[in-house]
């Protein structure tokens, strides 16, 4: 069963393939934020927000979100708690 988490304003991205979630401020992830856009696989969620969170897919896609990187691990964290029971 694939599970699904609300990364904000409708949109939803697939939790078990969710490898981190990451505040977009350091160095680093902006380098990834780039690379991952000169490649192609950066998925712009954020409506033209502020990017609060960056979210690495296991297919090397990046995902920016608008919602801060705490809000989506307490979805992805409630989510799993619900299906356990």
């Amino acid at each position: 069963m694939v599970q699904l988490i609300n990364i904000g304003f409708g949109n939803i991205a697939s939790a078990s393939r969710i490898i981190s979630i990451v505040s977009p401020e350091s160095q680093p992830i902006k380098r990834l934020i780039k690379i991952a856009r000169d490649e192609n696989k950066l998925v712009d969620a954020t409506y033209g927000r502020r990017t609060r969170a960056v979210i690495v897919m296991d297919s090397d896609h990046v995902i920016l979100s608008s919602v801060q990187p705490e809000t989506v691990s307490q979805r992805l964290i409630s989510d799993d708690l619900s299906d356990d029971n």
